[in-house]
């Protein structure tokens, strides 16, 4: 018959193998015995120790009072139990039990070595008690009562044992002391039950404290499982949310690029089909085609920054930079635009130095000029940088129509547009989407950088952006602002295309040959190189290239444009057409001379760069 466990019973569920606990286990009760068995023999050491001192003290205290073969028989039934103790502690120090029937085996015979150790102290108690004198009796009496003191911590957890080796120890000696039959001893007895007493409610508040602690370290337990398990969940449900989010980035990317060829070509047709044909209801269904295809092209580019933007595909990346590289770059693509409509495009503070993100600044300034010149009908656009105290401040100011108070809480949403706006202030340009300010307002919360609208109705409006001062030096020269009518005539000027897209080249083809512009047309940098090397530059000057950027074999339309110049010139006016919104081409653009447009590009857009591009060489030549 297998001897009582005293509190610690197996854990339900062992397997009948191994005696581990079964998966389907709520708690690991394999995990919790041998955590309790192992803060039972973290006493071992100081038990053992106490336990010997002890046995020492009362062998030298009653060796010369009581019969020395009652003392000797003792100490040597003592040490006998000692010893066990002492090889079991060291058993369990060398090598740990790995399963629970194990562990309860190793466990039983601690608390039968306890049991012993109580029960041979309150046997010394009750022989050696009558042979003391008062110092003597008193010193046991302390002895005894120390270990029952001192056991409370080791053995309460286990409440049964507990109560049990107490007594053992205890009950002898209070008899003892009770046997002698004088006042002083029954009043001594008295107080050693009041003693035993408290010992057992100190143990009993022991073990509920002690009790509480593993009932708490079970639900953390259970806690931190169902912590990890929801957390698995989670990093699951958020590996699929970012699958999800770079599959819709992907898509939108792949869509925008692969649709803007044959949207680029679809313009061009439809502006050579109006030239073909003086039809009112013609012209009208062009203009509905055009405004449909840059409506496309907008809601691609602004759906691929919001979606990029909410995916976290956005990184901040601060640096010092100069604001007037900025804003070369923002001259070099709207100064055409802003010459179709008429309107002067001023830059101011280019000098500064702002620290943030270049790319995500030149990104929002982007997005609010192209809205200041979009919805100004007359007047100017300004885009100034100034510094204020500890910031650089960015405004970009218009002339346009203005936004009501009412109106300016919501120009940052989503998909908002401020209704009524007048119809002459857009011109030719249809109203955007209404994502333009929204992604402003997200770069801007990105880099933590305030942004703020100013405007009076009528009057106009200004955006604010306040950027930290940075500390790079700025540098790079100044460009000078241009404004004049369109009124030039593509007749008897050789323009040359480079375009491996055939739809697209077709497309261009007809469209320039219906403006009166002679065209050479290739889908190669080596087919454009043959064409040059077999015509002289002093008969035939190109007044114009016009290249797509990613050409076949990856070759790109710049190399087309250099070998070209080399040629004919170095000062040839060219313009670069790519598909793509999501790579910057703005400083290659800068070293090499040319200006860039992005497809779809809608006819009238093209028109007015090759206006300003030929313009521009006029006031050079």
């Amino acid at each position: 018959m297998a001897a009582p466990s005293f509190g610690l019973s197996a854990p339900a569920g062992p397997t009948a193998a191994t005696g581990r606990p079964t998966s389907e286990a709520p708690l690991d009760t394999f995990a919790l015995l041998r955590d309790q068995v192992r803060g039972t023999f973290a006493f071992n050491r100081t038990s053992l120790v106490g336990h010997f001192v002890g046995a020492l003290l009362i062998g030298v205290m009653f060796w010369g009072i009581a019969p020395r073969p009652l003392v000797l028989g003792w100490g040597i039934l003592f040490g006998a139990v000692w010893l066990g103790r002492v090889v079991l502690a060291l058993r369990y120090a060398r090598r740990e039990p790995t399963t629970e029937k194990r562990l309860l085996a190793r466990l039983r015979t601690w608390q039968a070595g306890v049991l012993f150790s109580g029960a041979l102290w309150g046997f010394a108690a009750w022989l050696f008690y009558p042979y003391g004198n008062g110092p003597q009796q008193i010193a046991l009496v302390l002895v005894v009562y120390t270990f029952c003191v001192a056991c409370v911590p080791i053995l309460a957890p286990q409440f049964a044992l507990f109560i049990v080796f107490v007594m053992l120890v205890f009950v002898p000696a209070i008899a003892a002391v009770a046997a002698l039959h004088l006042r002083e001893s029954w009043q001594l007895a008295a107080v050693m039950s009041v003693a035993l007493g408290m010992i057992v409610v100190l143990g009993r508040n022991y073990r509920d404290s002690f009790d509480s602690v593993i009932a708490l370290k079970l639900r953390t337990e259970m806690l931190a499982e169902q912590l990890r398990a929801e957390k698995a969940v989670a990093d699951e449900a958020r590996h699929e949310a970012e699958v999800a989010n770079r599959a819709k980035t992907q898509f939108f990317t792949a869509a925008s690029h692969d649709l803007r060829q044959p949207l680029h070509a679809m313009g061009l047709f439809a502006e050579a089909l109006r030239q073909r044909t003086h039809e009112p209801e013609v012209a009208q269904l062009v203009n509905s085609i055009n405004e449909s295809v840059d409506a496309l092209e907008g809601l691609f580019s602004e759906l691929l920054d919001i979606t990029r933007i909410d995916s976290g595909g956005v990184e901040v990346n601060p640096q010092g930079f100069s604001v007037g590289d900025i804003f070369r770059k923002l001259r070099l693509h709207y100064e055409p635009t802003a010459f179709e409509k008429g309107l002067g495009l001023r830059f101011r503070g280019g000098k500064h130095v702002a620290h943030a993100d270049p790319l995500l600044v030149e990104r929002i300034l982007r997005n609010l000029l192209s809205n200041a010149i979009r919805y100004t009908a007359d007047g100017s656009v300004l885009v100034s940088a100034r510094r204020v105290g500890e910031i650089v401040r960015l405004q970009v100011w218009d002339t346009g129509p203005g936004i009501g108070e009412e109106e300016r809480v919501r120009v940052f949403e989503e998909f908002y547009q401020v209704p009524g706006t007048p119809t002459a202030a857009l011109g030719e340009h249809k109203k955007g989407l209404g994502l333009g300010l929204a992604i402003v307002k997200r770069l801007a919360q990105l880099m933590q950088a305030p942004i703020e609208l100013r405007s009076r109705v009528g009057h106009g409006s200004v955006f604010t952006l306040d950027l930290p001062i940075g500390k790079a030096s700025p540098s790079g020269p100044r460009a000078q602002p241009g404004k004049g009518p369109l009124g030039l005539t593509l007749g008897g000027r050789l323009i040359v295309i480079v375009e491996d897209e055939p739809a697209v080249r077709q497309g261009l083809e007809v469209l320039l040959r219906g403006w009166g512009a002679s065209i050479e047309a290739f889908e190669s940098v080596a087919a454009t190189r043959v064409w040059a090397e077999a015509n002289d530059p002093q008969f035939v000057r190109p007044a114009l290239v016009i290249a797509d950027y990613r050409l076949e074999h990856g070759e790109t339309g710049v190399a087309a444009i250099d070998l070209l110049r080399q040629r004919f010139g170095h000062g040839l006016p060219a313009i670069v057409v790519t598909g793509s919104s999501m790579t910057g081409h703005d400083k290659e653009a800068l070293e090499h001379d040319f200006h860039l447009l992005i497809k779809p590009v809608l006819p009238n857009k093209l028109r007015a760069m090759i206006a300003f591009k030929l313009a521009g060489k006029a006031k050079t030549a």
